[in-house]
């Protein structure tokens, strides 16, 4: 018998109450702003969002973190990662997700017991599992709670609570890292990162709200929704400049449109 959100909602508000303390490891995203957001209102001051400064995450998604934790008064502390300091995640394996997020979650894990709080929660909700994600590995060795996914709450559920508590990022699409479009074995350094943000950046800035950018050496593979090739095409000799400007020598249009996860095995 399928639980109803409300029921979904008191069990995750439980599960927050019962650790008495915690940490976010806070993104920006929509579920871990729910997250920091339901966590305030359980824990009061005892709740802390850890958002990290990273290469592989874009200017404007560290801006938009540190708005949204001040309108809804969250206390925040910004960490820098540095991923690209490990060969291991820069040779970019098939497992390169768990590097990353193993990464972060040790700064955050650290942050934790410097600053005397008793759990380390993450935005993981039930969805998740159904996905290829070598990050999940991280988070259960670091023995991080992940109450959305606990309570059973799915991505549409969350999105209709974010909705309900007018967070501004209720319906804002995933948004994997930078390195997330860089094919596996390819070698991730801060040029290629710093590519591929101004060709989305560039994307952005002409209207097209759902992209992305795939490195492929010289070449830069753009997906976008079907829905949306027509204006492309349309706005072809201004989308190459663009992307050029960016670095790349040969701007690629994908036909078979936005893909999440195209690299993952």
């Amino acid at each position: 018998m399928a639980v109803p959100l409300k029921g979904k909602e008191n069990k995750l508000i439980t599960l927050l109450k019962s650790y008495g303390s915690a940490v976010i490891a806070y993104s920006g995203g929509t579920d871990s702003t729910l997250l920091a957001v339901l966590a305030k209102e359980a824990l009061g001051d005892k709740h802390l969002a850890v958002t990290a400064a990273s290469p592989t995450y874009t200017s404007a998604e560290l801006k938009q973190a540190k708005a949204i934790a001040k309108q809804f008064g969250l206390n925040l502390q910004v960490v820098t990662t540095d991923e690209l300091d490990d060969p291991t995640f820069t040779a970019n394996p098939v497992d390169r997700c768990f590097h990353c997020k193993n990464h972060l979650l040790k700064i955050v894990h650290e942050v934790a017991l410097q600053r005397g709080f008793t759990a380390v929660l993450d935005g993981t909700n039930a969805d998740d599992g159904r996905d290829y994600r070598p990050g999940r590995k991280a988070v259960e060795g670091w023995g991080v709670n992940s109450p959305l996914a606990e309570a059973g709450l799915t991505k549409a559920e969350i999105r209709r609570i974010a909705k309900r508590k007018k967070l501004p990022n209720w319906n804002k699409p995933a948004n994997a890292c930078l390195a997330s479009r860089v094919p596996y074995g390819t070698v991730i350094s801060a040029d290629v990162l710093s590519r591929i943000e101004r060709a989305e950046r560039a994307l952005f800035k002409m209207g097209f709200r759902h992209h992305r950018v795939r490195h492929h050496g010289d070449i830069a593979r753009i997906e976008l929704p079907p829905a949306d090739l027509p204006k492309a095409i349309k706005r072809r000799a201004q989308l190459i400049r663009q992307v050029k400007t960016a670095g790349y020598k040969f701007v690629t249009l994908d036909l078979a449109g936005y893909q999440m996860g195209c690299f993952n095995p």
